[in-house]
């Protein structure tokens, strides 16, 4: 008899092959044919190990220990399990999503312009074979990330927004992907496609939430692309519950002379690995690229970042900040690429950790790969804890200690927030932020 795989593999093989028989079956021919291609990759490199070096400092094992099996889709849940979810009240158009499957009675979509499809994707499938065909899966690259390749072979549903060419949509779109208990240990594959075309512009927030009932695990894949002039504000919060692991990987493709500007924030989850990537395809590209970091109690949070220049005249900036407190642990890997021919390339990359405890620890990885000479890139990181400086001066202010923390850690903080295109992200982001800060410095459990 064979022996199961030490990394817990054959679980999950296993659990797809169910997936092709039952809810699997109805789709089109290339669509399974991209989670065979998926799910035969998986098989063959398997869940990631600390040897690798991208992974050194962040192991997957405890999330190896629980046999999670896919999360059943007759989840029973009222509205108000939904309040206090949405951003800014009234989102005005939002999908929702319950456990990976998307969910109509709290979603609303009225108002939009002739031509934007702003849906579920299996909805898409049918409206938008062809956008759908050409872009899913084709820029998150499953060749060597498994957790990416274990997403594109169970890839059912999840979002879809096209802007069709020289639409200017401002108006945030909220895509919200709700993690509710169902019993046991399980788990959800969302998936996030959208394409802006030439000279469109768009502002999109995703968002996970869930509630701290136990462990679940999110698997996500998100997918951004921007045609020539296309312009796009994207912001992601991850809120997950606090037994919950959440991995993810965010790519985007950049065409001619098109910006992109994105957040990443991170507060929930027990373990948290965010794979981004960004390709500048086009001349003139500009990428902003911001995150944040709040973590506390035993929270591990890894961002590891690509920025690929492989045409010339594009900018890229890239600021994150992480804020850890009691035995968290925060990791960030950023990678800057020029090619050989991108020149004129401005890039800069600046990571900065703050730590409030002496148990607590930041990995910090900063790099550059530079083949063009007519360049100009640079990069930085820094580590320590609040300046004792700037804590002497609000004290003698007639601030107390932990006043004069919190507003230090605030500020610290809301230099990334303020970042933010979209005034609706920052108005539910600032008290978000000044609560979670507050909870941790009185000793509340993260």
């Amino acid at each position: 008899m064979s022996k199961q795989a030490p990394d817990g593999r054959d679980h999950y093989l296993a659990d797809f092959r169910k997936f092709t028989l039952n809810g699997g079956a109805h789709a089109p021919a290339w669509l399974m044919e991209l989670r065979e291609r998926a799910a035969g990759q998986f098989a063959k490199i398997g869940f990631p190990t600390v040897k690798e070096e991208a992974w050194r400092f962040t192991s997957v094992s405890s999330l190896l220990e629980t046999p999670f099996t896919p999360a059943r889709s007759d989840v029973v849940h009222s509205a108000s399990a939904l309040a206090g979810l949405t951003v800014g009240g009234d989102a005005g158009n939002r999908l929702v999503f319950v456990n990976g499957r998307f969910e109509s009675a709290p979603s609303s979509v009225r108002g939009l312009p002739p031509g934007v499809r702003f849906e579920s994707l299996q909805s898409a499938l049918e409206t938008s074979p062809e956008v759908v065909r050409k872009h899913l899966g084709q820029h998150a690259r499953f060749d060597e990330n498994g957790f990416t390749a274990l997403s594109t072979a169970f890839v059912r549903d999840g979002a879809f927004l096209h802007i069709p060419r020289g639409v200017d949509l401002r108006d945030p779109l909220e895509i919200l992907f709700l993690s509710a208990p169902v019993g046991g240990a399980w788990v959800s594959h969302p998936r996030i496609l959208i394409v802006v075309d030439e000279g469109a512009r768009g502002v999109v927030v995703e968002r996970y939430a869930g509630a701290d009932t136990g462990p679940y695990f999110t698997n996500t894949v998100t997918e951004l692309v921007l045609g020539d002039g296309a312009r796009l504000d994207h912001c992601r919060v991850q809120q997950e519950g606090a037994s919950a692991y959440h991995l993810a990987a965010t790519h985007s493709t950049q065409g001619r002379d098109s910006v992109l500007e994105s957040c990443s924030v991170a507060l929930g989850s027990a373990l948290t690995r965010h794979d981004i990537g960004a390709v500048m395809n086009g001349a003139g590209g500009n990428l902003i690229l911001n995150g944040l970091t709040l973590a506390g109690g035993r929270q591990h949070i890894d961002h590891h970042t690509t920025i690929d220049h492989a045409q010339p005249h594009c900018e890229s900036h890239e600021l994150f900040n992480g804020i850890f407190d009691e035995q968290s642990r925060g990791v960030f890997t950023g990678r800057i690429i020029v090619r050989p021919g991108a020149q004129r390339t401005d890039s800069k990359q600046t990571n900065n950790n703050l730590l409030l405890s002496p148990e607590a620890r930041a990995d910090s990885q900063p790099q550059l790969e530079i083949y063009a000479d007519d360049v100009k890139c640079t990069h930085g990181a820094t580590l320590g804890p609040v300046d004792d400086a700037a804590m002497f001066y609000l004290r003698s202010r007639g601030l107390d200690a932990l006043e004069a923390r919190n507003l230090l850690t605030y500020g610290f903080a809301a230099d990334v927030i303020s970042r933010l295109g979209s005034e609706a992200m920052r108005s539910h982001l600032y008290p978000v932020l000044l609560e979670r800060l507050c909870r941790q410095r009185t000793g509340a459990t993260a």
